[in-house]
């Protein structure tokens, strides 16, 4: 079992570079940090959790920034997305992004992505909210045809290129592992279909063990091996008991919130955290 952090990186909480470091000495093997663009005024959509949207989505760096701060200050944290919002990104500017941080980093990069819950924020990005899944599809199609071909071109009906030239490649081969959040079971087919790995939300993920179940169930009809798919369970519960049910399950990651405050807020939930999973 690996062990993970994440936090709103916000220009008022924990610096990144100092949570990473923090992190790492105290044996974690990842670092997560989330993704809004910015937030529109309107709440037209509703926050999936209920009741007013928290101050820190509006107020979160951009993350892969603070990823490049968190990997140039340690050595083996890995230095994930959780998610990045592939939908209100370029695909290729996001799959230089992505490349040259897991370039500089040597090979840490674990790319979590998804489609986004709010319909304003993305359409201010030019993105459909109906149509968003499959522009995620085929954003993220055409940024492993970039990642690992010499001249890479992409024909979609969403994403178009001719051949271009886009350096540097990632050190990760083929790419970087590419970790899907979500619950449905369309969320399922996608892990499947386009990704290594399926990052559900704990308390959102109904019955784990039997969701795990469908998802090797599924690889399987689909001619891949359930094997080849991890496991990451986001905002996981920090009881020991819960962890090791986890770990029968086959979960691979577990990530533990931190609140996005300051050091003396944080660093003592960090701490409490590593004596649980040591």
């Amino acid at each position: 079992m690996n062990y993970a952090l994440t936090i709103f990186p916000t220009d008022y909480s924990i610096r990144p570079d100092e949570l990473a470091r923090a992190a790492e000495d105290r044996g974690f093997e990842s670092i997560f940090f989330p993704e809004h663009t910015h937030i529109p005024t309107s709440r037209r959509t509703p926050y999936p959790a209920g009741g007013e949207l928290p101050k820190e989505y509006s107020h979160s760096h951009d993350p892969f920034v603070a990823l490049a701060m968190a990997a140039a200050v340690t050595k083996k944290l890995k230095v994930a997305t959780g998610i990045c919002l592939v939908v209100e990104r370029d695909p290729i500017t996001l799959a230089k992004e992505v490349a040259s941080l897991d370039f500089l980093s040597g090979g840490r990069v674990l790319f979590g992505i998804g489609g986004g819950w709010n319909a304003e924020e993305m359409e201010n990005h030019g993105t459909v909210f109906k149509t968003r899944w499959k522009l995620v599809r085929e954003r993220i199609e055409a940024m492993k045809a970039i990642w690992q071909n010499e001249a890479a071109s992409y024909q979609g009906e969403l994403v178009k290129f001719d051949p271009i030239w886009s350096y540097p490649k990632p050190v990760q081969k083929p790419h970087p592992p590419i970790l899907l959040g979500g619950h449905t079971d369309a969320a399922l087919q996608r892990v499947v279909a386009y990704c290594d790995g399926w990052m559900p939300i704990s308390f959102a993920a109904g019955d784990l063990k039997q969701r795990i179940a469908d998802l090797r169930r599924l690889a399987k009809e689909k001619g891949r091996d359930p094997k080849s798919i991890s496991i990451t369970v986001f905002w996981a519960p920090t009881e020991r008991e819960a962890i090791d049910s986890y770990a029968e399950m086959g979960v691979e990651r577990v990530i533990f919130p931190l609140p996005p405050e300051g050091r003396e807020q944080v660093l003592p939930i960090v701490d409490r955290y590593a004596k649980l999973v040591r």
